[in-house]
Formats: C-alpha cells, structure tokens, sequence
C-alpha cells in the first residue's frame, strides 16, 4: 500500500490497517471519520512505527492509543 498521499480514501485504509495491528477488543473506538487530513502524516507515522515493530507491548498499544486519542477532531 501506497499511504505517501494524503487523501480521504488513503486516511480510512491507514486507520483500518492500524486498528488492524492494533488487535483491539472494540475496534469501534477507533473510527476514520474520527480524523481529519490534518492529522495524516502523524497517523502515518504511528503506522510506520507499528509496522516496523511488528509485536507491541502492552505498554506501546497504550501510548499508540492515548495519541490516536489526541488526533481524533
């Protein structure tokens, strides 16, 4: 997947691959309509990083949380 342009589409598949990797209980908490573009290239960022981790801890699903938090509009 190509997620370098910001664009509507590309912020919902970015936000569905990270609740994804997140393996969240209620997935429901994290909603793409719940950010805008002009979070973009932090959520890219969060998701670069959870790739790049492959296997979080507890304490990292947190952290990545707690910023989705601070993202949402």
């Amino acid at each position: 997947m190509n997620f370098q342009t910001a664009s509507e589409e590309n912020l919902v598949l970015l936000v569905e691959e990270i609740k994804s990797r997140l393996k969240l209980v209620n997935a429901s908490l994290i909603r793409p309509e719940d950010f805008d573009l002009a979070s973009y290239s932090e959520l890219l960022e969060i998701y670069e990083m959870i790739v790049k981790k492959q296997q979080l801890t507890m304490m990292e699903i947190e952290g990545v949380l707690d910023e989705l938090k601070s993202l949402k509009k």
